[in-house]
């Protein structure tokens, strides 16, 4: 058992992806309800930082830079801040080794075959049968912490609004719905085609009078450009966001359409319908998080959920799925969330 009086500092580490350690956040209030006087930092990479800027129940984000640090840098800044209770949600076997030379008092992580031997507090990985949010709070069980909260937290500020303000009074976009594309994802796999992206969203502008608008990110500019001259209707191209300003686009976006991405994450986030569009990844474990959202694949192949960064017979669920089946999709978000009758 852990003993509160005795936890005075706690790490959480989760690396990698945006939308993985946006889901992770789940944990943070809780462990601050749990902990009310103890520092709650937060260890994640680079790309990740600014989904944690701005967490009410975080005192510090540590960024991890692989290009600047090394592995042994990492354990000795790790260790310097003495840390009473480490929390590894990420579980790789870099950040066991990190967790079990700490020298923190509560070392928690999952049962990964040899790395168990870096927790001294254990706790049975469900990450193939429970969606991500519930995987990391099972950690918290393991440490008898109760599960008050449930949401996840993204921040932006008022400046990141009225970045987003200034776009959408530039562009004359106001009244009637406004659909953000999404069109990024991590592997080829997740991918959706820019082709029948553009059908679908000149059918989203056709049927709903909607402003359709191409968020990016870095090295994404030219595939929204592309994007845009695939279409037969002019959508709206924003400028440059930071992922503070994106959480602001999409806020104000009636809904977001758009493939298995941090991106698509950040639009549940924030509140706003997403029908995600998915195919080697299962929305069971990580779909867009909360009861607005709706998903779409091609049912009926054998294969989906592969988990495969590479397809060896040819992408059936992406190339396959047609922009009618999305439409149809959109159309039951849309009634869903009231957003059309």
């Amino acid at each position: 058992m852990v003993d509160h009086r005795l936890v005075q500092s706690i790490l959480i580490i989760k690396l990698r992806g945006v939308g993985d350690v946006l889901l992770s956040t789940v944990v943070t209030k809780n462990l601050r309800v749990a902990f009310p006087a103890a520092r709650i930092d937060f260890l994640t990479e680079p790309a990740s930082l600014e989904v944690l800027q701005g967490n009410p129940f975080v005192n510090q984000v540590v960024v991890f830079d692989r290009t600047k640090m090394s592995g042994a840098d990492l354990i000795r800044k790790v260790r310097q801040r003495s840390y009473s209770m480490i929390i590894d949600l990420f579980g790789n076997p870099r950040t066991a080794l990190v967790t079990r030379l700490s020298g923190a008092a509560y070392r928690v992580g999952y049962r990964f075959r040899w790395r168990s031997y870096a927790y001294n507090i254990l706790v049975s990985p469900r990450g193939s049968s429970v969606h991500n949010t519930q995987f990391n709070l099972d950690a918290l069980a393991g440490i008898g912490v109760a599960v008050q909260d449930r949401n996840v937290y993204f921040q932006f500020t008022r400046d990141d609004a009225a970045f987003v303000d200034r776009f959408l009074q530039h562009e004359g976009i106001g009244q009637g719905l406004v659909a953000a594309i999404n069109t990024a994802g991590g592997w080829y796999t997740k991918r959706w085609g820019l082709d029948r992206y553009a059908g679908l969203g000149d059918a989203l502008i056709k049927r709903y009078n909607a402003s359709v608008v191409l968020p990016w990110g870095p090295g994404q500019l030219d595939e929204a450009k592309e994007l845009q001259s695939l279409m037969k209707y002019r959508p709206f191209i924003p400028p440059q966001t930071t992922l503070k300003q994106l959480g602001a686009l999409m806020k104000r976006c009636s809904f977001v359409v758009g493939n298995d991405s941090g991106p698509m994450h950040i639009a549940a986030a924030v509140d706003t319908p997403v029908l995600g569009i998915y195919g080697p990844t299962n929305p069971a474990l990580q779909g867009p998080y909360g009861n607005a959202h709706l998903v779409v694949r091609n049912e009926g192949l054998s294969c989906l959920g592969c988990n495969l960064t590479k397809c060896p017979i040819g992408h059936p669920c992406m190339l396959e799925l047609s922009v009618e089946t999305v439409l149809e999709s959109v159309d039951r978000l849309l009634k869903k969330n009231n957003l059309i009758s």
